[in-house]
């Protein structure tokens, strides 16, 4: 298979594409001409290279792990560690990427949705770097889960607007970002967050973020001599995934796992595994796969992760699992929250529990490995902001503690 995808439609396959109203159309040709032109342009790419570097902090380190490669049959499983950057998460990557293109656009105003809050964190944080006007929208749901990031949102000088319509998560915050970018659309950027969303969001989101898998690639062959058995991502939306995956593609020896939550479990309602239980359908101006009851309605997801909790998915990701070249397995929220604490009290590292549903997919892949096996984990965010919700999961709050959330 070829990675030179999308085509010029922005297809992958039988995925992808641009399904949007009338209004948004000529805003989305000019981020899609712009961003060509950018791509060309070896002041843009030097300018974002500068930032990555002494801004985020790139190239962010590989770390061995070897006390909890212990628990998952000896593997040896090796951490890109994207916690690290600034802001505590992979999403800075693309952020820079769209607040430099926004400024080539001549347009003032960034908005963003965002589940778990490293998005709307690293689009705040990005808006303050450019003195650019910065909107927030977050499911209320996700704004209880996350308070510690709508405080570091609003600190950075954004509007956080909870959004109180549908189940109030990440795909309701979705909407209404799209409802306000049609309103505002001359003054606006719709700065998407994942690798999702109308041509040309997907691919647009994983180039920026293909710098996690192009270190990661170079610094396994400098670290250990060859590439790994697996590279292993936790998937909602999907870019942290793609942005780890993409430049190992043409590695035909080096499988490519996406782990998805499976929630309560995969024989309930209460999940957000869409490669896994989902058929294809229309949602947030692409063709993927989305969760769908027997009358096409998109359905509602779940997970513990407020950052995973999405009922579709990246369209190349759809794309990857069709032709055979990614697997998608899936971890529980109680699987998850075990390899969280895992690392946690092994390693001194606390992850984001996006990130731990990779780890979970990782320790059961390494047990299938064997010694010999060679793994890499995107550790895709730091677990600061969900110290609340662990707390709360494995009874480490007094009472008084307990009822201050």
């Amino acid at each position: 298979m070829s990675s030179n995808i999308p085509d010029s439609r922005g297809y992958f396959g039988a995925f992808g594409g641009r399904f949007i109203p009338e209004a948004l159309v000529a805003a989305v040709e000019q981020v899609a001409d712009e961003f060509d032109k950018a791509q060309a342009d070896p002041d843009f790419k030097a300018e974002l290279d500068r930032l990555l570097r002494d801004y985020t902090g790139r190239p962010s380190p590989l770390t061995d792990v070897p006390r909890f490669s212990a628990e998952a049959g000896g593997a040896r499983i090796l951490l890109k560690r994207e916690d690290l950057n600034h802001t505590g998460s992979h999403k800075i990557n693309n952020v820079l990427g769209q607040a430099l293109l926004t400024r080539r656009m001549g347009k003032t105003r960034l908005i963003a949705e965002t589940g778990a809050g490293q998005h709307g964190v690293a689009t705040a944080t990005a808006a303050a770097l450019f003195g650019m006007d910065c909107t927030i929208y977050m499911g209320e749901v996700d704004t209880e889960r996350q308070a510690l990031n709508v405080a570091r949102m609003r600190m950075l000088g954004a509007e956080v607007v909870p959004v109180r319509t549908g189940s109030r998560t990440l795909k309701d915050a979705i909407n209404e970002a799209f409802r306000d970018w049609v309103a505002n659309v001359d003054s606006t950027h719709y700065l998407f967050g994942t690798a999702a969303g109308p041509h040309p969001f997907p691919r647009l989101v994983r180039e920026f973020h293909r710098v996690i898998g192009q270190e990661a690639r170079a610094q396994m062959l400098e670290r250990v001599g060859r590439l790994p058995d697996a590279a292993v991502a936790c998937v909602g939306g999907g870019s942290n995934a793609i942005g780890l995956f993409y430049d190992f593609i043409p590695d035909k020896s080096v499988r490519l796992i996406g782990v998805e939550p499976a929630g309560e479990g995969l024989d309930t309602v209460r999940h957000g595994a869409t490669l896994t239980k989902g058929d294809p359908g229309v949602l947030h101006g692409m063709r993927t796969y989305v969760l769908q009851d027997e009358d096409g309605q998109t359905m509602e997801s779940h997970s513990i992760s407020a950052g995973l909790d999405y009922p579709g998915v990246g369209p190349e990701h759809a794309y990857l699992k069709d032709s055979g070249r990614a697997e998608y397995r899936s971890a529980t929220d109680d699987e998850a929250m075990q390899a969280l604490r895992l690392l946690s009290q092994t390693e001194g590292i606390i992850p984001a529990i996006e990130s731990a549903h990779a780890l979970a997919g990782a320790l059961q892949l390494g047990r299938e490995l064997g010694p010999e096996g060679l793994i890499v984990v995107n550790l895709s965010g730091r677990g600061d902001k969900d110290m609340h919700t662990a707390a709360e999961y494995f009874g480490l709050l007094d009472d008084a503690q307990g009822d201050a959330k």
